[in-house]
């Protein structure tokens, strides 16, 4: 597989641009997501105009009828000089269908995690340009009705449990939740104790079945944790089926909850107008880390996930072109840029102190809820494979936080997975 150079990479658009025109061509998911296509096209033409006689030219899809293209035109040998990717799609770097980047992107202005999440063998192959975290939602007007004060790094132990009794207690929902649509949501509360309780490798280890057993003590007081929580009436009544749109609504607007646990997409949904679905005006919003179980190995553990990225075709005749351009949107200013237009974290350093206007309070408030966080790299079904991550869905996302199943269960049906 290859390495592309950056003073290469420089040197080639340099050429490029003085002497024959070149095309790149540009295959990306996001066909009904605008603010992401204008974030990609605006970074095309920003890079068109400093290259005169480069052309880059973009096709939108939609992402199953993507990765329909993508694997006819590969497998012909063909297809796009940059495509969009996902970092479980392993098949392309196992293919030696992408180039390795570990020599060309700008790694400087690109976020450290980035390489450990691209990184494949001894290689680095996407560029991450989206990314978000698993944060808790709080409206703090019903925090503060209820006498709690829930801090930016989050309550440990029965502190934790003690406040979701006090506001169940008190008529209303501590925590608004869904799994209707979703095969991810509902373990949220759970896989992020985990985390927290065994640390990064350990739990790594555990979802991969590489070492660590769901028969471990540390899960086992983990799970008991998150149990205590959920018996506590932590979630709706009406929580298996809830969907993701809805649970929104009901934490922001009606009924109304203490807390919601959510990927650091929220904005995408909740900054909408409030006759849109969107929280409203003046809404109470606070961001603070999940709870902290007893003996915690890594309080400051959580999740990120890593979404759409960019690759670049292995077999493509203008490999250091294609990197030069991914590189033009390496930038804190282009990072702060996607941040406002997209509301949704990136692998781009960016500067959340360095935006203004109306979102601005959020940007600063997510980022206090990630100083000093240690990261896993994808949510569990992105870590798990096969019968584990099908029997994880089953469990951990809907049984157990839906009460019907207790700790000794979750144990037995995991350790059978495997």
């Amino acid at each position: 597989m290859k390495r592309i150079s950056l003073a290469v990479t420089v040197a080639a658009v340099m050429s490029a641009s003085a002497s024959q025109a070149q095309e790149l061509t540009l295959w990306s998911h996001w066909a009904d997501q605008a603010a992401k296509v204008e974030f990609v096209e605006g970074a095309a033409r920003a890079f068109e105009e400093a290259n005169p006689g480069v052309t880059i030219n973009i096709s939108w899809y939609q992402k199953e009828p993507l990765y329909a293209a993508l694997k006819t035109a590969l497998t012909a040998g063909q297809g796009p000089d940059i495509f969009y990717a996902e970092t479980d799609q392993t098949e392309y770097m196992e293919n030696g269908l992408v180039l390795d980047l570990s020599d060309g992107l700008n790694w400087d202005n690109i976020e450290p995690w980035a390489q450990e999440v691209w990184g494949w063998q001894d290689g680095v192959y996407g560029f991450p340009l989206e990314a978000w975290t698993v944060e808790t939602y709080t409206n703090q007007a019903m925090l503060e009705e209820a006498g709690i004060a829930m801090p930016v790094g989050g309550l440990e132990g029965q502190a934790f449990v003690d406040a979701v009794a006090k506001i169940a207690e008190a008529g209303q929902t501590p925590m608004a939740q869904g799994v209707g649509d979703r095969p991810y949501p509902g373990a949220f509360l759970t896989h992020e104790i985990l985390v927290k309780k065994l640390g990064v490798a350990d739990y790594q280890s555990l979802l991969r079945g590489e070492g660590v057993e769901w028969t471990d003590p540390r899960v086992r007081e983990a799970l008991e944790f998150a149990k205590a929580i959920i018996d506590a009436g932590a979630h709706p009544a009406s929580f298996s089926s809830i969907k993701l749109g809805e649970a929104h609504r009901y934490f922001h607007t009606s009924p109304g909850a203490a807390m919601f646990q959510m990927g650091s997409f929220y904005p995408s949904r909740a900054f909408a107008a409030p006759d849109e679905g969107g929280q409203p005006d003046g809404f109470p919003l606070g961001i603070v880390n999940g709870p902290i179980p007893p003996g915690a190995a890594c309080p400051e553990c959580k999740t990120i996930a890593v979404g759409g990225s960019f690759v670049v075709n292995a077999g493509t005749d203008h490999a250091d072109l294609a990197v030069a351009f991914l590189n033009s949107m390496a930038s804190p200013e282009m990072g702060n840029n996607w941040l406002e237009a997209n509301l949704v974290g990136t692998g781009i350093k960016a500067d959340p102190s360095a935006i203004e206007g109306e979102n601005a309070t959020y940007f600063q408030k997510l980022a206090a809820a990630n100083a000093g966080a240690r990261y896993t790299f994808g949510i569990p079904v992105q870590q798990m494979q096969g019968t584990p991550r099908e029997t994880f869905t089953q469990v951990i996302n809907q049984a157990f936080p839906a009460g019907l199943v207790g700790v000794d269960e979750v144990i037995s049906i995991m350790s059978a997975a495997y």
